[in-house]
């Protein structure tokens, strides 16, 4: 009998990560500097960028998910409450609403385009990438941190269906849509 194929990549439930949204008219001269303030960097549409203290990820027109040490979340929220005022500008630290899945390997880029209906392409999606989705019926939000290397973040409700996903996903051999490593 043939050995079963190997995985295609591997998946991983993330340890808690400290999670801020941010709702406020991103072009309001204020809100770049309070991020810079914060360690973080005002991306541009449908991307993630690092800063020095976390990822500042491009959720909607209006909205980012800023990603920082669980520590550290309570803080920089307060800090940009402070900086962009009340009025205009939602901050609320959300840490507990999500969990971050980590997949890997060769073949991620594939078993992932097995859940999502997204072009995930090299040529489409690449490093700081970022995407709000559906992993097969549930919302998710997708990004790339490096090549074979990405990250998932779904509703905390969801994480055990999530989880499930990931695992048939990365089972079954590679059908050749994408090159391994990509």
């Amino acid at each position: 009998m043939a050995e079963p194929p190997a995985p295609l990549a591997t998946h991983a439930r993330l340890p808690a990560a400290g999670m801020v949204a941010l709702k406020a008219d991103l072009a309001r001269p204020e809100v770049a500097p309070a991020l810079a303030a914060a360690g973080l960097a005002l991306p541009p549409g449908r991307r993630i960028l690092r800063g020095a203290r976390g990822q500042a990820a491009w959720m909607a027109p209006d909205e980012l998910l800023l990603l920082v040490p669980r520590a550290e979340a309570a803080a920089v929220a307060e800090g940009l409450r402070a900086r962009l005022g009340e009025a205009g500008a939602l901050v609320a630290e959300v840490s507990d609403l999500r969990i971050l899945f980590a997949l890997e390997g060769p073949g991620a880029r594939e078993a992932l385009a097995r859940l999502v209906p997204v072009d995930l392409a090299p040529s489409a999606f690449g490093p700081g990438d970022f995407r709000r989705t559906r992993l097969s019926q549930v919302a998710a939000a997708l990004w790339m941190e490096t090549p074979g290397v990405f990250r998932i973040a779904v509703a905390r409700s969801v994480a055990a269906y999530a989880g499930e996903l990931l695992a048939g996903a990365v089972t079954g051999g590679a059908s050749g849509l994408y090159p391994p490593g990509a």
